[in-house]
């Protein structure tokens, strides 16, 4: 296990959570799968309690904690993707397993954790300043899967 892990809450479905990221995303598994050694106030003996899992190159631990804690878009996975077609991939990967769409590149998979599946091409419009970063801005505020092609056009228009 890294040093520096992050731990996403889970109701009961840790597993199938990092088996799906693991599918879905490049430089991503699952490791450890852990079994509670007693019962606890959501589980009992031997239901999997805690999973290691890498997503994207980053560790992160998926703990069965049951309902008592939800996520939301305070925190969220930021994917980077070099076209549309990589785009389209990820996007509807999340949305189309029970997940939802939602602003700007944003969408939330069907535990609740928030993804923003985003092109370079716009990170690089925002980051450059002035008016490219105001009109990548500009139109990528009218997206909710962000579209390259309608990205390129702002940032030469």
């Amino acid at each position: 296990m890294a040093k520096n892990t992050i731990c996403l809450w889970y109701d009961h479905d840790a597993e199938a959570a990092a088996h799906f990221y693991a599918a879905t995303f490049p430089d991503s598994s699952v490791g450890a799968v852990i079994p509670a050694p007693g019962d606890y106030p959501d589980g009992k003996a031997g239901d999997t309690i805690v999973v290691e899992f890498v997503v994207a190159g980053v560790s992160c631990i998926g703990l069965n904690g049951g309902p008592h804690f939800k996520h939301s878009e305070a925190f969220s996975f930021q994917i980077s993707t070099e076209d549309q077609a990589e785009t389209d991939r990820y996007w509807n990967a999340i949305v189309d397993n029970g997940g939802q769409e939602s602003e700007c590149g944003w969408c939330k998979d069907k535990w609740g954790i928030s993804w923003q599946i985003t092109p370079r091409v716009l990170t690089e419009a925002l980051a450059t300043g002035g008016d490219t970063a105001r009109r990548a801005f500009e139109a990528m505020m009218t997206m909710k899967k962000i579209d390259v092609a309608a990205i390129k056009t702002a940032i030469h228009s």
